[in-house]
């Protein structure tokens, strides 16, 4: 009986290794290895798309323009619905002092962002949910901040205007609602406040 470490065991092994890299063999494994992780990659980025939006990281500076213009502070809780990697929440909470949900519906955006908020050490003010923000109860929120697509802010008009307080402030980056004037806008970043009303 061969046991793992018997020279013979490693000898075959590198035979082998060495048979694939002759053959041409490995360059394929390779080839279809980056395929299959280009394919992988490409519905993983765009799946989240089907859902409302696409994964597009906003800029710190925007960020921090998206939550002055809410006027954002310590009393608040802001819901960032979509939050991909969670730097809003973590802008809110870590410079704003305020509490922040995040809602996320791609798993791993998921983890890396309640990584996220460990490492910065805010995870106690602030959570990552994972789900579908369609099917979340938003009353709880004073502040809320999108960066969807046309389609998702028209479908997400109704159940903020249903859900939230009037008055809440909501900042949407880049794309507007229709029917719905904005508050303040600021054209040359694309960020527009609107508020709820009865």
């Amino acid at each position: 009986m061969i046991k793992i470490g018997h020279p013979l065991l490693l000898i075959f092994l590198g035979l082998v290794v060495i048979a694939i890299l002759t053959l041409g063999i490995l360059p394929w494994i390779v080839i279809y290895g980056l395929l299959l992780l280009s394919i992988g990659l490409t519905v993983w980025i765009l799946w989240t798309a089907l859902l409302g939006a696409g994964f597009q990281p906003t800029s710190k500076m925007v960020v921090r323009k998206m939550l002055d213009m809410a006027e954002i502070g310590p009393q608040d809780v802001l819901y960032d619905l979509g939050s991909g990697d969670g730097r809003i929440v973590t802008e809110a909470v870590k410079s704003y002092g305020a509490r922040a949900v995040g809602i996320e519906a791609d798993p791993i955006r998921v983890l890396w962002s309640r990584m996220s908020l460990f490492f910065n050490k805010i995870q106690d003010k602030s959570h990552i949910k994972w789900g579908n923000f369609f099917n979340t109860d938003l009353s709880e929120a004073t502040v809320v901040t999108v960066f969807l697509g046309d389609k998702a802010n028209q479908k997400l008009k109704v159940k903020l205007l249903k859900e939230l307080k009037p008055g809440t402030p909501v900042v949407s980056y880049v794309w507007t609602f229709d029917d719905w004037e904005p508050v303040k806008v600021k054209k040359k970043d694309r960020i527009y406040l609107y508020r709820t009303f009865e």
